[in-house]
C-alpha cells in the first residue's frame, strides 16, 4: 500500500484491496490508499480513470466488487448513502430551480429528523424524533450562506444566479448538513476559465474555514496542484502516485505522471552506471543511483529545467524551431538531430537560430521503464499462424526448433527429422514497441483496438492500444494519432520472437 503518513488514528476514509467491476469489466482495480481527517485529497486523472467511479464508492453510490472501505476505522463498505456522514456536490448542481435560495440550501434540514427529549403524560422523559425547528433551520442555512459569500440570497430565485453563485448554493446545501466528508465531483467543470480560477482559491479558502475532509475529482492538473494537500493520480483504474502537489512535479514516479502533470520532455536512455545517465546520444550526470549497468530507462526533463547557452558552451546543440510567448515565459521548441527539445525561458533566441542546451543534474529524473517488450501467451494455428492478443499473425514457426523447416503439407520437420502438427502448441511471444505499426484500414492489420494512451518521447509517440478483449499492445510511432482512435495493429513476420511455452506441446 503506497502511503504518505504513518499515523492510521488519523484516518478518517481508507480503501483497502478496492476493486470495481462492471459487466466483467474492471474500471477500478485493488487500489490502496488513505485520507487523513480534514485534509484535502484529489483524485486528479483523465476521464474513464477511475476517478469518479472510486468517489461514487466511498459515497455509497456505488458498492466495491472487492476490498473494503472504512470510515474511522469501521468498514462502511455497504452502507447505504444516507447512513454515510458524507454529502457530494456533483458537477451538475442538481439544484431545484422552483426553490429559492433559502429552500434549496434548507431542503435536506427538513428532512432530517432529530433526537428530542420529550415528557409523556405520566411526567417520564422520552426520546423522539422530530422535525428540525424552523428557528435552528433558518439559523443553520444563514451560516452556510455565509461561508460561502451568499448572504442575503436566501429569497433570491435560482435562475437569477450566475455559474458561480449556483456552484456556491450546492456548496452550501452540501456543508449545512455537516457531513464529516465533503465530495466534490468535478464541481468546477461548467463555469468558465475565469470564473473556475476564482473558485479555485474559495474552495480552498472554504475548506481552512470549515476543517472538514474534502476529496475532490478532477481532471484538471491546474486544479490539483492548487488546492489540494495531497493528490491521488490514477491511470485505467489503478494509482500511479500519491504525494504532495510539489512531491507529484518534482519527482514523478512514472513517465505517465511526468506526462500527464505539467509540461515534460521525456526520453529513452540507458543509465551507464550510478550518478551517470545517457540521453539524447550525450552522457550527462544526475543524482539517481540504484539501477543495473546500462539498464533501459526513461528520462524526465522539465522544460524550465532546460538552460540556453552559447552553442560552444552547451551538453547538446541544436536549432530552433519555434518560439511562443507565454505571459511568464517564452515556450521554445529546438531541434537537437532527431530529439525536439522543450524549453520554458526568459531568454528569447530568433528561429533558425544555434544554441546550446544544458541540464542540470537535479533536473534529470531518471526511472525504470514500464514498457520494455510486449509479452503475450499465443497458440500455434492449423495455419502455422500464431493468435495472440485477440489477433492472429503471420510467423515463422521454424524458430520454435532450431534447424527445422516446414513440408509442403505443412508441417513442420525438426533438425532430426521427425514431423511435428503444431496445431494449439501454446507459446510465449515477444514483440518489441517498434515494430508495431497502426493503420485506419480495419482489413489490413492482424488485430484492432482504440488507442487509450500517448506520451510524446521527444523523438516518437508512445501509444497504448486496448482492443476488444481487454488486451493491450504497446507501441512506438512518430506520427500523432488522436486518443480514443479505432485502429488495425499490424506485425511483420520477422520480428514476432517465439518461444516453447510447453516443450511437450507439440503433437507428433
Amino acid at each position: 500500500m503506497e502511503t504518505i503518513n504513518k499515523d492510521s488514528k488519523k484516518h478518517i476514509i481508507e480503501l483497502i484491496d478496492v476493486s470495481k467491476e462492471f459487466d466483467g469489466v474492471s474500471v477500478v482495480e485493488n487500489i490502496n490508499f488513505y485520507v487523513r481527517k480534514g485534509e484535502f485529497v484529489t483524485f486528479l486523472g483523465p476521464s474513464g480513470c477511475g476517478k469518479t467511479t472510486t468517489l461514487r464508492m466511498i459515497a455509497g453510490f456505488e458498492m466495491p466488487t472487492s476490498g473494503q472501505i472504512l470510515l474511522n476505522g469501521e468498514d462502511i463498505s455497504n452502507l447505504p448513502p444516507n447512513k454515510r456522514p458524507v454529502n457530494t456536490v456533483f458537477q451538475k448542481y442538481a439544484l431545484f430551480p422552483h426553490l429559492n435560495v433559502f429552500e434549496n440550501v434548507a431542503f435536506g434540514l427538513k428532512l432530517k429528523r432529530v433526537e428530542t427529549t420529550v415528557v409523556d403524560g405520566n411526567g417520564k422523559e422520552k426520546i423522539k424524533m422530530t422535525k428540525m425547528p424552523k428557528a435552528v433551520i433558518a439559523e443553520k442555512v444563514r451560516r452556510a450562506l455565509d461561508i460561502v459569500d451568499l448572504s442575503g440570497f436566501e429569497k433570491r430565485s435560482i435562475s437569477t444566479l450566475s455559474g458561480g453563485q449556483q456552484q456556491r448554493i450546492a456548496i452550501a446545501r452540501a456543508i449545512v448538513n455537516e457531513p464529516e466528508i465533503l465530495l466534490l465531483d468535478e464541481p468546477l467543470g461548467a463555469l468558465d476559465l475565469k470564473m473556475r480560477k476564482e473558485m479555485q482559491l474559495e474552495l480552498k479558502a472554504m475548506h481552512k474555514r470549515l476543517g472538514i475532509t474534502f476529496i475532490y475529482v478532477t481532471h484538471d492538473q491546474e486544479e490539483a496542484l492548487t488546492m489540494s494537500d495531497t493528490i491521488i493520480v490514477m491511470s485505467d483504474g489503478s494509482i500511479q502516485q500519491i504525494g504532495t502537489p510539489e512531491m507529484i512535479y518534482n519527482e514523478p514516479k512514472n513517465t505517465f505522471v511526468a506526462d500527464f502533470i505539467g509540461e515534460s520532455n521525456i526520453f529513452s536512455g540507458v543509465m551507464s552506471k550510478d550518478g551517470l545517465v545517457r540521453f539524447c546520444g550525450k552522457p550527462f550526470t544526475c543524482l539517481d543511483s540504484g539501477f543495473e549497468k546500462d539498464e533501459p530507462i526513461d528520462v524526465v526533463v522539465r522544460p524550465e529545467d532546460v538552460q540556453i547557452v552559447a552553442p560552444e558552451n552547451g551538453q547538446l546543440k541544436g536549432k530552433v524551431t519555434s518560439v511562443v510567448f507565454k505571459g511568464m515565459h517564452y515556450q521554445i521548441l529546438v531541434q537537437c538531430g532527431r530529439y525536439e527539445i522543450e524549453i520554458q525561458s526568459t531568454v528569447t533566441p530568433e528561429v533558425g537560430a544555434l544554441v546550446g542546451l544544458c541540464v542540470q543534474p537535479d533536473g534529470i529524473h531518471v526511472m525504470r521503464k514500464k514498457f520494455r517488450v510486449n509479452k503475450f501467451t499465443g497458440v500455434i494455428t492449423k495455419r502455422n499462424t500464431v493468435e495472440f492478443g485477440d489477433g492472429e499473425f503471420e510467423c515463422d514457426v521454424t524458430q520454435l526448433y532450431p534447424g527445422s523447416y516446414l513440408d509442403e503439407e505443412g508441417y513442420l520437420i525438426t533438425a532430426k527429422g521427425e514431423k511435428l502438427d503444431l496445431t494449439d502448441t501454446e507459446v510465449n511471444v515477444e514483440v518489441g514497441l517498434h515494430d508495431i505499426t497502426m493503420s485506419d484500414n480495419l482489413e489490413e492489420g492482424g488485430a484492432q483496438g482504440n488507442i487509450i494512451s500517448l506520451i510524446y518521447k521527444s523523438e516518437y509517440y508512445r501509444y497504448i492500444v486496448r482492443t476488444e478483449n481487454e488486451e493491450d499492445y504497446v507501441l512506438a510511432c512518430e506520427d500523432l494519432w488522436n486518443e480514443n482512435d479505432l485502429v488495425s495493429l499490424s506485425i511483420p513476420k520477422d520480428k514476432i520472437r517465439l518461444t516453447l511455452k510447453d516443450t511437450e506441446g507439440a503433437k507428433k
